[in-house]
């Protein structure tokens, strides 16, 4: 049984004059519960019927006890042939076979086994690894407008009867929609339909017939309708919703029809679409090349070099958990001639859209490995499935901790043993870096303070030396041993009154706590 109530009987007739479909009446009389939409629509429009019917009924009743009625009025009909004709005006109201004029045919033709089979197999198709879905649906900007506009149509009924129904009472489409066919759609699919999921299936539709019902929107609310750069249209379903909000029920009437106009074809179904929620993994790498970029080294649209950190770890990530791509991300980075050694540097890979989303940590372990034996020019370590959210611990800790390094030193001037002491007394050394011209193309002009907290030596000869290092994170090792041309001072050009430049450079570890270390 449908929940409707005595006063939704003239609602009912009056949709069903204006040629509303079964479900669209259901909306508009304010019938919240999921079942009454999710039964065949012949059941739904028979059981309307039957509501209705039983108005002509008790007037039928109300005769028999004496009460005086008219009889049925009559009209002229013409026939085909020009002769004149007597017709009774039928007791059921006029009902519209044709597609609705409110949801265009969405709730007519579309809420069956059918359409809910099509896109089932659609996702099937697509091989997701899921046990719950989010069922989202995309509906064109007009049918906020032809809604509107049967608002208005039965508003003077609803006031008549001193109803307290307002517009945001009704059903919405797409809620009707949902009720009607995500069951069918779950069922198929063997999956609980949530109202929040990691997997999201995303059904559309498109009406081009009534493209420009809301046009005339934009002359009397052109504040609503902006271009923006990703939209193809200015006639997006938010900016339609908030002038309709705006304009008057008397100008509304004035530029279109109450109620809407009966379309000529139905709605199109759009392919289905699927996503699932990016995951997230993180762990630290080693780099053991002087000849490997952290990320692709393009440089004027040509690449510079074969191969990057962050593709011999992402190609085994992207098979295993069939993503369509990827973003990384670690705790600063390395130049191409610099290695990572120690404990590594920590990292974080999002896998774009995963097909596949659960590896145990057996399977994680052995995609380590396989990443590992990929190439000899870096390893991993710690890797692991995280959260989106424990990814922003690696950021906030980047310029927070330190980082320790190792640097091969060549100097100018000879120089002994004795000449370096003084290095191991100095502690927490002030610096200011303007940023060096060889990054000045990919980041801001900027002074940064940074502190040197200790250094140490190892003598080699009367022109090298090996020097230690523990800094900020966010050093320029490389400017404060040669100075960039005065932009880091002071440096140690300066402390040692000599020439000095670096000859390598290595990462010797990273102070961060993340991720956490997983035992071997």
């Amino acid at each position: 049984m449908l929940a409707l109530k005595e006063k939704d009987r003239p609602i009912v007739r009056k949709l069903f004059d204006a040629g509303c479909c079964a479900r669209c009446v259901l909306r508009f009389c304010c019938v919240g519960t999921y079942s009454s939409y999710r039964q065949p629509y012949e059941d739904i429009h028979r059981e309307l019927f039957a509501f209705i019917g039983e108005e002509n009924r008790k007037s039928h009743d109300a005769s028999d006890q004496g009460q005086s009625e008219d009889p049925p009025k009559k009209r002229m009909k013409i026939e085909d042939n020009g002769s004149l004709e007597d017709s009774v005006t039928p007791a059921e109201p006029k009902t519209v076979s044709d597609i609705c004029p409110v949801c265009l045919g969405v709730l007519q033709h579309f809420c069956d086994h059918t359409y809910a089979k099509q896109v089932s197999d659609a996702v099937k198709k697509e091989q997701y690894e899921f046990d719950r879905l989010v069922l989202t649906v995309s509906l064109p900007a007009q049918l906020s407008v032809r809604e509107h506009s049967c608002w208005l149509h039965i508003k003077r009924e609803v006031r008549e009867k001193s109803m307290c129904l307002g517009k945001d009472d009704v059903i919405q489409v797409k809620d009707a929609f949902k009720w009607a066919v995500q069951g069918k759609i779950g069922q198929d699919l063997g999956a609980d339909v949530l109202a929040n999921s990691a997997f999201e299936v995303s059904v559309g539709f498109t009406h081009p017939e009534t493209d420009e019902d809301c046009h005339f929107l934009a002359t009397i609310c052109p504040d609503c309708f902006k271009p923006t750069k990703n939209k193809l249209s200015i006639f997006t379903r938010m900016a339609v919703v908030k002038s309709l909000e705006k304009i008057s029920d008397e100008k509304f009437s004035r530029h279109y029809p109450c109620p809407p106009k009966k379309p000529k074809t139905t709605c199109t179904a759009l392919d289905t679409t699927c996503l699932h929620n990016s995951v997230f993994i993180a762990g630290r790498y080693n780099k053991f090349s002087r000849e490997l970029p952290q990320t692709p080294w393009v440089i004027d649209g040509e690449r510079r070099m074969e191969g990057s950190v962050e593709e011999l770890i992402a190609a085994p990530l992207l098979f295993s958990f069939r993503a369509d791509g990827f973003n990384f991300s670690s705790s600063g980075r390395e130049d191409v001639d610099v290695r990572t050694l120690g404990n590594g540097r920590p990292f974080s890979m999002e896998l774009l859209n995963p097909h596949r989303v659960k590896l145990n940590r057996t399977e994680i372990k052995q995609l380590q490995e396989t990443i590992n034996q990929s190439s000899d020019k870096i390893r991993v370590r710690d890797l692991q499935i995280v959260t989106r959210e424990a990814t922003s611990r690696m950021k906030e800790g980047e310029e927070a901790k330190t980082k320790s390094y190792s640097a091969l030193i060549w100097t100018h001037k000879a120089i002994s043993s004795t000449d370096l002491e003084f290095l191991e007394n100095i502690k927490d050394l002030k610096i200011a870096q303007k940023t060096p011209l060889r990054v000045l193309h990919r980041r801001p002009l900027a002074v940064r303070q940074r502190l040197i907290h200790t250094m140490s030596f190892s003598y080699l000869d009367t022109h090298h030396f090996t020097l230690k290092l523990c800094t900020q994170a966010g050093t320029y090792i490389k400017e404060f041993v040669h100075g960039d041309f005065g932009r880091t001072k002071p440096n140690l050009c300066d402390l040692m009154k000599t020439d000095a430049d670096i000859l390598e450079l290595d990462v010797e570890s990273v102070d961060i706590d993340w991720p956490p270390a997983i035992p071997d």
